[in-house]
């Protein structure tokens, strides 16, 4: 497995939770890393990144102030801490990793996705 996210599960709105993303064995060394997600019937949409270095954070739109990714790079993972979460943000959460500086532009492994529910 090169990508592990961990740290789903069922929370209620306004819950906070953090995904946990182990990286190994990718066979080459990304440029960034994030997180995408993808709710039931929709599209796969991005959520957050940054280099590997855990510089220059982006985020979506929606979701800034609310999400924060970061990185322990002493064990090669990545996080994403989520608070005051709403039932919209319920969806499957996957970890990514590209050799581009851009992580919308493709993304060249996947993790496996870790389902996160939030109820009303």
């Amino acid at each position: 497995v090169q990508l592990q996210a961990s740290g789903g599960g069922v929370v209620q709105a306004g819950d906070s939770l953090r995904l946990s993303c182990t990286a190994s064995g990718l066979g080459f060394s990304p440029y960034a890393m994030g997180w995408f997600r993808q709710a039931p019937g929709k599209e796969r949409e991005f959520v957050a990144a940054f280099n590997w270095k855990g510089e220059n954070p982006n985020y979506a739109d929606s979701l800034k102030g609310r999400f924060t990714i970061s990185r322990d790079g002493t064990k090669n993972m990545i996080y994403l801490q989520m608070n005051s979460l709403k039932p919209e943000d319920t969806a499957l959460y996957y970890c990514a990793a590209t050799l581009l500086a851009n992580i919308r532009s493709r993304v060249h492994a996947w993790g496996q996705g870790t389902q996160v529910t939030v109820s009303s």
